[in-house]
């Protein structure tokens, strides 16, 4: 039993996320543009740009917006050239974060989230400051009352790493990154539809915040996510709701 606070807290993101969907709609439009570049068009062959449709779908980004961010991407129409860039560093008391960007302009993106880093209380670091605090790998969380035996017997015949069930009676789920569609695949094939599902950068251990700490450290998580080129935002901070 693990994360008691975890089915409140992803829930939580999901719920300002959405509270954003217009911002939403252009972060899903970069990734499945550099995802058609990166390897192309063909959803069989290029498993980056498949996750990216299904996260747009599931947002319900139009077809002709995912059309036209694949031909983009594939060079078929005009577009901006983005490039891919990580910013590492702290938060309150420490806390580690992980800022993922898409920009066409690498200037105004490091100077915005050095702002956004200090006007909040946190600071930029270098690079590999805090990633070896995260794992890259396929999340997946089902709901409380999910049947986790049967759940449990599933995911490890579909190839998934771990199995946790967390206090609050949710089950998470991991996989190694490239076998996240695999395994996703597989459980829904076998009845289990995950509430939230993704390729993360999950942090290896989570520090709790509550008071004063957890609204700074919100106001900094928020701030950074505002920013027109970052795409995610990944921290150690778990913040009490």
């Amino acid at each position: 039993m693990a994360g008691h606070s975890k089915w409140a807290n992803i829930q939580h993101r999901k719920g300002r996320q959405d509270a954003k969907r217009g911002k939403v709609f252009t972060k899903l439009i970069k990734e499945i543009t550099v995802a058609a570049k990166m390897g192309g068009g063909d959803l069989s062959a290029n498993p980056r740009l498949r996750l990216a449709i299904e996260k747009a779908k599931g947002q319900s980004l139009p077809k002709d917006n995912i059309d036209n961010a694949i031909k983009r991407g594939t060079g078929q129409l005009d577009g901006v050239n983005y490039e891919e860039l990580r910013y590492e560093g702290y938060g309150i008391n420490g806390a580690a974060v992980i800022v993922d960007c898409l920009t066409d302009n690498k200037v105004r993106t490091v100077a915005d989230v050095r702002h956004a880093f200090v006007k909040h209380g946190g600071n930029l670091g270098t690079d590999g400051s805090v990633s070896f605090l995260f794992k890259h790998c396929g999340q997946m969380l089902f709901a409380p009352g999910t049947d986790e035996a049967a759940l449990m017997d599933a995911a490890i015949e579909a190839g998934a790493e771990d199995v946790t069930t967390n206090e609050d009676g949710s089950i998470e789920i991991i996989t190694s990154a490239n076998d996240f569609s695999v395994v996703k695949d597989a459980l829904e094939k076998a009845g289990f539809k995950a509430e939230f599902g993704e390729v993360t950068m999950k942090p290896e251990n989570e520090t709790e915040f509550d008071g004063d700490d957890a609204i700074k450290m919100q106001k900094l998580l928020d701030a950074l996510e505002s920013l027109d080129d970052v795409q995610d935002v990944y921290t150690t901070a778990l913040i009490d709701e």
